[in-house]
């Protein structure tokens, strides 16, 4: 190969390396955001049915404020089996490819880099470990005034996840 196309190679996939752990870093991210729905039906009608999302969710009521007519739920988020061993398996190729061309460019310790290869099951530990964690979803809903046609106003707080699958399964609206 043409000296200098080694170095840029591996510049190249060296820097794919830093994305990819730069990836794995990201599958734990906390997605929290707050955002306001708007709901056609009255608070009497809306409350039990987000408690019984929640509830077929399995998250329970940690703490119900009256006064702010706000409840909070916490449930535990499990990590994704697939998750892990595609995050496993990411590594793996990407030292892989880290490791065959250090051994281009050092042919004495190709056996060393491509032990590199042996690592990779720790980017799915790691994933493992960080995913599996305590969830709070806090819930507000405002009543409408006196007329009956204005909508409920909610604001969740949750996981961004979570609050699209609340908007598809029960209809929701954002407020814009």
């Amino acid at each position: 190969m043409d000296t200098a196309t080694l170095p840029s190679t591996l510049l190249l996939t060296f820097l794919l390396s830093v994305g990819l752990f730069f990836f794995i870093r990201a599958s734990t991210k906390d997605r929290t955001q707050t955002t306001q729905l708007v709901c056609e039906q009255d608070e009497a009608t809306l409350m039990p049915q987000l408690r019984e999302y929640f509830q077929t969710r399995s998250y329970r009521v940690a703490a119900v404020d009256p006064k702010q007519n706000q409840v909070t739920f916490e449930g535990i988020v499990r990590p994704s089996w697939f998750l892990a061993v595609f995050l496993t398996l990411l590594a793996a190729v990407g030292l892989l490819c880290l490791s065959l061309v250090l051994s281009l460019l050092f042919p004495n310790l190709s056996t060393v880099f491509l032990g590199l290869v042996l690592v990779s099951p720790l980017s799915g530990v790691f994933y493992w470990k960080k995913a599996g964690k305590h969830e709070l979803v806090s819930l507000k809903v405002e009543a409408a005034e006196s007329d009956q046609h204005s909508p409920t106003q909610i604001t969740l707080t949750a996981h961004r996840d979570e609050i699209t699958e609340l908007r598809r399964t029960l209809g929701l609206k954002s407020c814009e």
